[in-house]
């Protein structure tokens, strides 16, 4: 079996009831091409509210399949120079290096992140560390078999000496259903999801999560569904128990262009002014 990153244990869930809800944003613009010696530009825009400003990245990949090395380099309209390098399959097989950095020159900031991926049938383990902040550290590991799976994730202040956070996941996984428990923000964060796929035009999933530390009393819920009209297009619906429903829809306009539309109800203030619209427009070449 092909076993997740810790953070994905609850991935097909996760897109389901996140991804492709296009009112979350006012208006969102992507586009991709590649150039003919293998260089990806990437261009986004975004445009949080109605008449808000309008954030943007440009973004160069470049990839040496031969060597494993990709480099990335992004420029954002806050001014943020953003530079990736990675090193794939390095020293042994399955583990991958990789180095983030960022600088912001009208403000002399800068970060910079080392992260390590070390990936068997059996095994997927991860480590990040902060190089410039602290020092500190993240890593975390998931083990697997036949469709079970084990994870945790610890966090660690070097200069401190001090666990900062821990984190625990159990999961399972098969072709056309997943579940997972998720014992998150110093095991007081608890949640379980699930998925199915019902059927090869149909997804459906549920999320609940519970906070120890929260003074608000019971479970939130969340649940989606996606239907797939045809290879060109779909709709997705989700609600959770505050009432607040989310409906998108997606076509391919023509090949390299799709357009996606959103609609965010709140269903306990339909007479009032708090609803919201939005668009996605993506070109890839």
């Amino acid at each position: 079996m092909s076993v997740p990153a810790y953070s994905d244990i609850a991935k097909p869930t996760g897109d389901l009831l996140s991804r492709d809800f296009y009112a979350a944003a006012a208006a969102n613009l992507e586009i991709k091409t590649k150039a003919p010696n293998g260089v990806a530009f990437t261009v986004k825009g975004k445009q949080p509210v109605q008449n808000g400003a309008i954030s943007g990245t440009l973004e160069t990949k470049y990839a040496d399949k031969a060597s494993g090395l990709t480099l990335t380099q992004g420029w954002t309209s806050a001014n943020v120079l953003e530079t990736k390098v990675e090193l794939s399959e390095a020293l042994v097989p399955g583990l991958k290096g990789e180095l983030a950095t960022s600088f912001r020159p009208s403000l002399g900031t800068k970060t910079a992140k080392l992260g390590l991926y070390f990936r068997q049938p059996a095994i997927h383990c991860r480590g990040f560390f902060d190089l410039l902040s602290g020092p500190s550290f993240v890593g975390d590991a998931v083990v697997g078999h036949d469709g079970f799976l084990a994870g945790a994730e610890l966090g660690y202040d070097v200069v401190d000496g001090r666990v900062t956070k821990y984190s625990a996941a159990l999961g399972y996984a098969v072709p056309l259903y997943s579940a997972a428990i998720n014992a998150d923000s110093n095991l007081s964060v608890f949640s379980a999801s699930y998925f199915h796929k019902v059927n090869p035009s149909v997804d459906a999933g549920a999320k609940a999560t519970w906070d120890s530390k929260s003074t608000a009393q019971g479970v939130k819920m969340e649940v989606a569904a996606k239907y797939a009209l045809d290879s060109d297009s779909f709709t997705k619906a989700k609600i959770n128990n505050n009432g607040l429903a989310n409906f998108s829809y997606s076509q391919v306009l023509r090949p390299g262009v799709r357009l996606g539309l959103g609609l965010a109800v709140d269903t306990q203030r339909l007479s009032e002014a708090a609803h919201k619209v939005g668009f996605s427009l993506t070109f890839e070449a």
